[in-house]
C-alpha cells in the first residue's frame, strides 16, 4: 500500500450492498478490508475481483456483534494496512417477526449486529481517526428505519438508531476531520432482501415511484459519494426510488 492510499473497512462486505460497496471503494483506489462473518469462500471473492480490476483488498473474519471481535477487527485492519481512514458499517442481519410473536432472542440479535455492531466498530476506529484528523464513517441504515416496517420492529429500530447515533456522532467529532453519514437504502435486489419482495410482490413495487427495486451497485454509488464530500456531515441519504417520500 502507498503511504497516501486510504484504507476503508467494509462490515458485511461478503455480498449484497456491502460487496458492492467494497468493490466501488476498491475501484476509486482504496484499499478495502473485506468483513465477513461466515463465508470465507464469498468473502475472498469480493477480494479477488478488486484485485483483478487493480485494486488492494483482504479479507478479515469477525462477528461485529460481539464486542471484542469487533474491537479486534479494526486493530488487525489497521494493523496490516497501516492505517484506517474509512469505515462502512453494513453488517445486518434481520429476524422478522410480528411484534406478538417475536421472541427475546429476534429482537437481541438483529440489535447486537445491526445497532450495536456499528457501535463497537466506530467507537474502535474513531481513536485513529481522531489522531489523523481525518475519517469518514458511513452507516448503512434503511428505510425502515425512517418509516418502520410491519413485522419488522426489530429491524426498523436498530435502523432508526442508527440514524440518530449518526447524528449525535457527526457533532462529536466533526472538529476533527471526521465526517459521519448514513445511507438509507429502500428494497434492493439482494439476498437479504429477496423474501421480502417475493413477499411483498407487485402490491410493493406500487409505492415505489420508479417501478424497481434498487441494485447494491446504486447504493454503494451514495456511499462513494459521502466518502468522497468533505462538506456534508450527520445526514442521511435516502436511495429508495421515491418509497419513502414525505
Amino acid at each position: 500500500m502507498s503511504g497516501s492510499q486510504r484504507v476503508a473497512l467494509v462490515t458485511g462486505a461478503s455480498r449484497g450492498i456491502g460487496r458492492a460497496i467494497a468493490q466501488v471503494l476498491g475501484q476509486g483506489g482504496l484499499a478495502v478490508a473485506v468483513n465477513f462473518r461466515q463465508d470465507a469462500a464469498q468473502a475472498q471473492a469480493v477480494v479477488e475481483a478488486i484485485r483483478a480490476a487493480g485494486g488492494e483488498a483482504e479479507a478479515f473474519q469477525a462477528d461485529v456483534g460481539d464486542p471484542a471481535q469487533a474491537e479486534e477487527l479494526v486493530r488487525r485492519v489497521a494493523e496490516h494496512f497501516g492505517s484506517l481512514q474509512v469505515l462502512i458499517n453494513n453488517a445486518g442481519i434481520t429476524r422478522d417477526n410480528l411484534m406478538l410473536r417475536m421472541k427475546r432472542e429476534e429482537w437481541d440479535d438483529v440489535l447486537a449486529t445491526d445497532l450495536s455492531g456499528a457501535f463497537h466498530c466506530t467507537r474502535a476506529a474513531l481513536r485513529g481517526m481522531v489522531r489523523q484528523r481525518y475519517g469518514r464513517i458511513v452507516n448503512i441504515t434503511s428505510v425502515a428505519g425512517i418509516t418502520g416496517n410491519v413485522g419488522q420492529a426489530n429491524y426498523s429500530a436498530a435502523k432508526a438508531g442508527l440514524i440518530g447515533m449518526t447524528r449525535a456522532l457527526a457533532r462529536e467529532v466533526g472538529s476533527r476531520g471526521i465526517t459521519v453519514n448514513a445511507v438509507a437504502p429502500g428494497l434492493v435486489e439482494t439476498d437479504l432482501s429477496r423474501t421480502v419482495s417475493e413477499r411483498a410482490g407487485e402490491a410493493l413495487l406500487q409505492q415505489i415511484p420508479l417501478g424497481r427495486v434498487g441494485r447494491p451497485e446504486e447504493i454503494a454509488e451514495a456511499v462513494w459519494y459521502l466518502v468522497q464530500a468533505d462538506y456534508v456531515t450527520g445526514q442521511v441519504l435516502v436511495v429508495d426510488g421515491g418509497l419513502a417520500m414525505q
